[in-house]
C-alpha cells in the first residue's frame, strides 16, 4: 500500500511538473516573440501614420474649401474679394499720425487682412462682433479678440505651434506700437500676392521693376508710388479690390490660397501691423526677415526682376528649398494645398514645374496653360 501511495504520488508530481514547465517560455522563445512583435509594428506604424497624415490632408483640404466658398460669397456681397490688407492710401508717404504709417514700406492702419474680411461667411459672426474693425488692429478695444485662435486656419499637418504670437519688429523683439505689444491669432494658410511682390521698400518706391516675359527674362520699369497694384499681378495685395472679371487668366487657372507652416515662419489671420518683420524659424540661404505684408501674403516669384546664378528668374513654389518666409510651405509628405481661384482645392507636388507655377500665381499675365495644369 505505501509503495502504490509512493508511485502515485511521484506520478502525480512529475505530471504536475511537465505542466508547469509548459505553462512558460523559455528566453529564446521570448525574444522571438518579442522580435515578432518588433516587426509587425514596423510594418504597421508607417501605415497607421499614413492613414492618419490622410485624415489630416484632408481636413486640410476641407478648410481651404471653405475658406474659397466663403471668397466668393464675400464677392457676392460686395462686388469684389476682399482685400489682401487695408491700409491707410497714401502716393506720396504722408498719412494721419493715429494710423502710425511705416515710413520704410508706407503700411499704416487699419491693417486688417483677407482672413478678417471672410469672418462673417465663415461662421465667425460672434467675433468679428466683438472687434472695431474701425479702429486698427492694435487698438485696446482689439487686444483680446485679434488673439483668438481660429480652428478654421490651422492645418493639422503644421508643426511649430497653433497658439497666438506676439507681432515682431526688425529685431526679432515684440513690436511695441500704440502703448503696446500685439498678439494675434494664428493662421497656416495665405493669400497669393503673385509672381511678383510689392512689400518692403516697394511699397513706398516711386518706381520699380516687373518682369514682363518670365521665359525670356524680360524687365520694365513701372510707376508705383505706393500703389501694390501696378507691381502685383495675384488676386490679393494692400488695399486690392479684385473682381473675378480681373482675373483673366481664368479662375481655375489661378491660385488664391495655399498653405503656410508655422515651422517655417508666423502667419496670422487678423493682418498686417506696421513696422512688423516676419522672421524665418531656421536659416538657409535665401532665408531672412522680411516685410509686415508676409504676415498674410506670399508670392510665387519672379519678383523685382530677380535672377539666379545663371540669370534665370527666381521662382519658389511650395517647399522650394530657398524656404523664404515669402513663400508657400508646407509639412504635407510631397507637397502642399492650394486653393484655386474658381473654389476647388487641389495638391501641389513639391516638384511642379516652376513655370507652371508662376503661370498658375498670376491672374492676369495672359500665360498659356496646356492641358490640366495640376
Amino acid at each position: 500500500m505505501r509503495v502504490e501511495r509512493f508511485l502515485i504520488r511521484k506520478d502525480f508530481q512529475t505530471a504536475h511538473h511537465k505542466r508547469s514547465r509548459r505553462r512558460g517560455f523559455t528566453l529564446v522563445e521570448l525574444l522571438v516573440v518579442i522580435a515578432i512583435i518588433g516587426l509587425l509594428v514596423g510594418l504597421l506604424l508607417p501605415a497607421v501614420q499614413a492613414a492618419r497624415e490622410t485624415a489630416r490632408r484632408m481636413t486640410c483640404s476641407n478648410q481651404l474649401k471653405q475658406i474659397g466658398l466663403a471668397t466668393h460669397n464675400y464677392h457676392s456681397t460686395f462686388g469684389r474679394f476682399p482685400s489682401g490688407y487695408v491700409s491707410y492710401p497714401t502716393r506720396n508717404g504722408s498719412a494721419p499720425a493715429s494710423v502710425q504709417i511705416d515710413p520704410l514700406t508706407w503700411d499704416a492702419g487699419p491693417g486688417w487682412g483677407w482672413s478678417t474680411g471672410l469672418l462673417p461667411f465663415v461662421e465667425a459672426s460672434t467675433l468679428i462682433d466683438n472687434m472695431r474693425i474701425d479702429q486698427p488692429i492694435w487698438s485696446v478695444a482689439n487686444r483680446q479678440a485679434i488673439a483668438t485662435t481660429l480652428p478654421l486656419f490651422l492645418c493639422p499637418s503644421a508643426t511649430g505651434g497653433d497658439e497666438p504670437f506676439d507681432v515682431q519688429g526688425a529685431s526679432g523683439n515684440p513690436l511695441s506700437i500704440g502703448g503696446g505689444t500685439v498678439r494675434v491669432g494664428r493662421s497656416h494658410y495665405v493669400a497669393s500676392h503673385g509672381q511678383e511682390s510689392c512689400w518692403g521698400e516697394c511699397g513706398s518706391a516711386a518706381t520699380g521693376e516687373i518682369f514682363t516675359n518670365i521665359y525670356t527674362s524680360t524687365t520694365t520699369i513701372v510707376a508705383i508710388d505706393g500703389d501694390a497694384g501696378r507691381v502685383a499681378d495675384g488676386p490679393f495685395f494692400r488695399n486690392s479690390k479684385t473682381r473675378f472679371r480681373d482675373v483673366t487668366d481664368g479662375t481655375t487657372n489661378t491660385i488664391f490660397f495655399g498653405e503656410h507652416s508655422s515651422a517655417l515662419s508666423d502667419k496670422t489671420w487678423v493682418g498686417v501691423v506696421p513696422g512688423a518683420y516676419t522672421h524665418p524659424q531656421f536659416s538657409s540661404p535665401e532665408n531672412g526677415p522680411d516685410a509686415a505684408a508676409t504676415l498674410t501674403l506670399v508670392h510665387a516669384g519672379p519678383s523685382g526682376g530677380e535672377l539666379d546664378i545663371t540669370g534665370s528668374p527666381i521662382i519658389h513654389p511650395v517647399n522650394f528649398p530657398t524656404y523664404h518666409v515669402g513663400q508657400m510651405y508646407s509639412q504635407h509628405p510631397g507637397g502642399g494645398m492650394v486653393c484655386m481661384g474658381d473654389g476647388s482645392v487641389r495638391f501641389v507636388s513639391e516638384y511642379v514645374d516652376l513655370f507652371l507655377w508662376a503661370e498658375l500665381s498670376s491672374m492676369n499675365e495672359g500665360e498659356v496653360i496646356a492641358g490640366e495644369a495640376l
